[in-house]
């Protein structure tokens, strides 16, 4: 059986990991603990039931009133209508394109839309969603940044292969290149697009100067996260943009 583990990354933020040693590779749910509780992933349906038990273990899982996501994949939000039929207040999060194209025929209730820039308050929290179209991949895309702690839930942005430590204050920029170049010599080869947008976006994501990242796979990193994204910006512009 994968191992989950829990792991809290910022205050009432945790990291629901599992490692899916077929894959060599960790996929993380976050739970925020909140007057309004959100998850952020839902994992593929696969690991449901280990999620779901990591996430009784913090609070009732019925309590959940918002699961949000990046874009539309299996490890994102496979599982979603479990979720929704756990939590029966609950209601899918993302952005517009996402519940048009994919999620109000997808999910067993409809999503609530989110603009660029528009927040949502879970209580002590307030997260701002960002729409980042095909960053990290996926014309629905986008990210949300926790605006109290500075925290940003970056998807596959940062992606680490491995059974890797739930945070760490090292560099991850080096650990994301060698995953770019890991992937791009197999089979998953061209996941991460690189388009005339891929630089701005990723510098306006920069200027939220997060605290606190937290990938889908792979560590949670702490530190300079403005710094950190531009550095990330600047490798992907010399391994996949040619120059």
């Amino acid at each position: 059986m994968a191992k989950t583990t829990i792991t809290e990354v910022a205050p009432d933020i945790f990291r629901i990991c599992t490692l899916v040693e077929d894959f060599n590779l960790q996929f993380s749910q976050f739970l925020v603990r909140d007057e309004a509780p959100l998850l952020f992933h839902t994992g593929m349906r696969g690991i449901f039931p280990q999620v779901r038990e990591a996430v009784s273990s913090l609070l009732d899982p019925a309590s959940i009133r918002w699961i949000s996501f990046s874009h539309f994949e299996a490890d994102e939000c496979g599982a979603l209508n479990e979720w929704l039929t756990v939590a029966p207040n609950a209601q899918p999060v993302c952005g517009l394109i996402g519940a048009i194209v994919n999620i109000n025929d997808f999910a067993m209730r409809p999503a609530k839309s989110m603009n660029d820039n528009e927040v949502l308050s879970t209580g002590k929290y307030r997260f701002c969603y960002r729409a980042t179209p095909q960053v990290p991949h996926a014309w629905d895309a986008g990210l949300m940044f926790e605006e109290t702690n500075a925290v940003l839930f970056c998807s596959d942005l940062f992606h680490q292969w491995g059974d890797m430590e739930a945070v760490t204050h090292s560099d991850i920029v080096g650990r994301f290149q060698d995953a770019i170049i890991t992937t791009n010599a197999g089979p998953f080869a061209h996941y991460l697009p690189f388009t005339p947008n891929t630089i701005p976006t990723l510098k306006s994501l920069a200027a939220l100067k997060p605290k606190t990242i937290l990938p889908m796979h792979g560590s949670a990193y702490i530190g300079d996260g403005e710094q950190a994204i531009l550095e990330m910006a600047g490798m992907l512009k010399r391994t996949l943009g040619g120059s």
